[in-house]
């Protein structure tokens, strides 16, 4: 029998988001095996899932840039105190960290004491920040990430392809075990088909489907343009489940096409109520992701048995493989993935088996919370044993 862990859990999303799915999935599974959590982490939370940290959010909107790096830098001093005091109150077995920019805290407390280090890796954040909202002290950040990817005893990166990131800034092979992200089959199971297709009266139609936060390079202008081009009669619907900076330009699309009726918008939904959802599409649409990301929704849709239309890059086909489980076009060629769709709408025994395909894959690959839960164990006591 497995030794239950004592584990000292450190993160710092003050957000309810995809982050704080993550979070909160893993430690239930952590929990299920029969572990002992003590956390660590932010706590000023909002309590409603897709809000934000409204200080933190007064503080993005009135700071400059290079001042709330510096916030993070003292926060991230403040967290090494906190955690060094749960450390000392108790005496956990090992130290799991989710990864974040300018959080020195749980290297700082592994160097000082010597308990086994575990990192979890999203992102690159350095060269994230840098692209898409700014980095000012753009040399620190890079310098202190590298520094605590390396001081870990092992990282857990969600993809192979941001492994490849890892051992960039130096991390030794030794210190990686990608593990993707996954779901939990008992969120899928007893589920209402009918409730969410009745609802948008979309009764005998093929629906495609989107879920998450919409944004402009998602490009599901494109999927609105290709619907206009059938008959009302035999065209597909589109239902989009989410809410995003896109949603807009999309329901004005169209309504100028004539199509508002094909096109839903289901808005923001409680993520129990995600199932339902998918349970009322056919054809779920990655449109785009970034290189190294293992997406949430991609294994949601698996579970849910859709046949996935997604761009064809190399963390895409860690999970994927073209026409085995799923339809995969040239990323950004977007007429190529209109090709796929339309393929997929006119032929429902192909999205059968990529859908059955998918599902199966779910099981056989062990893309699970508690699946993960059990491979970090595993390792952790590994660890426990070599420090001991």
């Amino acid at each position: 029998m497995t030794k239950k862990l004592k584990i000292l859990y450190h993160h710092r999303v003050a957000a309810q988001d995809g982050q704080s799915v993550h979070i909160k999935e893993l430690t239930a599974a952590f929990k299920a095996i029969g572990h002992e959590l003590i956390f660590v982490g932010p706590s000023l939370r909002p309590k409603k899932f897709g809000d934000e940290n409204l200080f933190l959010a007064s503080i993005r909107r009135l700071l400059p840039g290079f001042l709330q790096e510096i916030l993070e830098l003292l926060y991230g001093y403040r967290a090494y105190y906190k955690l060094k005091k749960a450390y000392k109150e108790h005496k956990p077995d090992v130290l799991y960290e989710r990864y974040n920019l300018f959080l020195p805290a749980g290297r700082k407390l592994a160097q000082k004491t010597g308990i086994p280090y575990l990192l979890e890796v999203n992102a690159p954040l350095s060269e994230e920040r840098a692209k898409y909202s700014g980095l000012q002290l753009k040399k620190l950040a890079t310098k202190m990430e590298a520094a605590t990817w390396r001081s870990a005893d092992r990282l857990f990166p969600v993809s192979d392809a941001l492994g490849q990131k890892l051992l960039a800034a130096g991390v030794t092979k030794s210190q990686i075990t990608a593990l993707h992200n996954g779901i939990n089959h008992e969120d899928y199971e007893n589920i209402d088909r009918d409730k969410i297709r009745q609802r948008y009266n979309l009764d005998g139609k093929v629906v495609l489907g989107f879920t998450g936060f919409l944004r402009e390079w998602h490009k599901l202008d494109h999927v609105i343009s290709m619907i206009a081009n059938f008959d009302a009669k035999n065209s597909p619907h589109l239902l989009i489940v989410g809410e995003g900076p896109a949603i807009e330009a999309c329901t004005a699309q169209a309504e100028e096409l004539g199509i508002a009726d094909r096109i839903h918008f289901a808005g923001f939904r409680k993520r129990e109520e995600i199932p339902e959802y998918l349970a009322a599409m056919d054809i779920a649409l990655q449109p785009a992701v970034t290189s190294y990301a293992s997406p949430l929704k991609i294994f949601e849709y698996m579970e849910s048995g859709l046949a996935i239309i997604a761009p064809d890059q190399p963390n895409i086909r860690e999970i994927l493989s073209h026409r085995k489980n799923a339809l995969l076009f040239e990323p950004q060629d977007f007429a190529a993935a209109e090709d796929q769709i339309l393929l997929l709408v006119s032929d429902a025994a192909l999205r059968r088996k990529l859908g059955r395909a998918a599902k199966n894959a779910i099981k056989t690959e062990r893309y699970t919370w508690l699946d993960n839960a059990k491979h970090i164990t595993k390792i952790a006591h590994q660890l426990i044993d070599a420090k001991s």
